[in-house]
């Protein structure tokens, strides 16, 4: 039996207090899901004694105080896209994630088919998710994004958006896998909100990469393994570590479209609120870590094995930065 090196009790205490610390900082918190909210079994294989459900149980002790938005991408509706994992369309997996939150009480205000230009495209599956008694809206691509942000924050950007109406202060934003529109639905949110005059913010609950173990930490190389079809790899978050002077590790496509999302949220908040992309994410996994030799033994073990099954030789450094 492998020996535990991971705190699943104190983790879930310390990320739901963090959660909650993000909270009070607003009226209402959009708070993004990055990686897999359910079935995380890479978690589990390089954190032994993490629980693959970790994301649901701490998002069951909020669950009074929070809400539920589903992001599916019209792009991958109409293409049939499916998750490597699990084989399931991405229309299955939405309607699983669903079922879901449903069978464990979780309030669900919305489905969002996002970058959807032909709303008769995805009429089928609209249909299915208001048989089930669903809000559904329908999200067009925002003209000018990334680069017009003018453009982008203003009613002929987000204002375009319909404005998904939410009552609890938590909304978690959430989809059957990336490239889903989550953040976009986001930032829409936001801006409907600080024009209604409430004060919404964002944050995202992050797993991987961990931001406060080493860049060449086992833990944070297996996530670069596990993510080789995204082209993602980790790196020194530059704007952290002129923020604070601190190195923190985040990954190669939140460091390049920060600057980008730091104008959007100046824009609508009319100040900085973030200094860097790590400021934006809740992950408290390192001080749940209480022997770090086990969890490197088991992350060396999971980049081996993911590098196996893509028939690809191991190297002591595979960045691809």
């Amino acid at each position: 039996m492998m020996k535990r090196g991971f705190d699943q009790e104190a983790y879930l205490e310390l990320q739901t207090t963090a959660i909650m610390e993000r909270v009070r900082q607003f009226d209402k918190l959009y708070l993004e899901v990055g990686g897999k909210i359910i079935d995380d079994w890479h978690a589990s294989r390089v954190l032994p004694g993490f629980d693959p459900q970790s994301k649901i149980q701490v998002l069951e002790k909020l669950r009074d105080q929070l809400e539920v938005i589903i992001c599916v991408s019209a792009l991958d509706l109409v293409s049939g896209k499916t998750r490597g994992d699990s084989g399931l369309s991405y229309q299955q997996e939405a309607l699983r994630l669903i079922d879901y939150f449903t069978e464990r009480n979780f309030k669900i205000s919305s489905v969002v088919i996002t970058l959807c230009d032909q709303p008769q495209a995805v009429a089928d599956f609209a249909q299915i998710l208001k048989k089930r008694g669903l809000s559904v809206h329908i999200h067009s691509r925002t003209d000018g994004y990334p680069t017009d942000i003018d453009k982008v924050v203003s009613p002929e950007g987000y204002g375009k958006n319909s404005f998904i109406p939410t009552e609890r202060p938590v909304v978690l934003v959430t989809a059957p896998g990336a490239s889903s529109g989550k953040m976009a639905t986001c930032l829409s949110q936001i801006y409907h909100e600080f024009l209604a005059g409430r004060r919404a913010g964002y944050a995202k609950y992050e797993t991987f990469p961990v931001w406060d173990l080493p860049l060449d930490h086992p833990v944070n190389r297996a996530y670069e393994a596990a993510t080789m079809d995204l082209n993602d790899c980790n790196m020194i978050d530059p704007f952290h570590q002129s923020a604070y002077g601190i190195e923190a590790v985040n990954y190669n496509r939140d460091i390049a479209t920060f600057p980008v999302l730091n104008e959007i949220f100046r824009r609508i908040f009319n100040q900085q609120i973030y200094q860097s992309p790590t400021d934006m994410g809740v992950n408290m996994v390192s001080s749940a870590i209480i022997d770090d030799q086990v969890v490197r033994s088991a992350a060396e073990a999971e980049i081996k094995r993911r590098y196996q099954s893509a028939g690809l030789p191991l190297k002591a450094d595979f960045s691809h930065c």
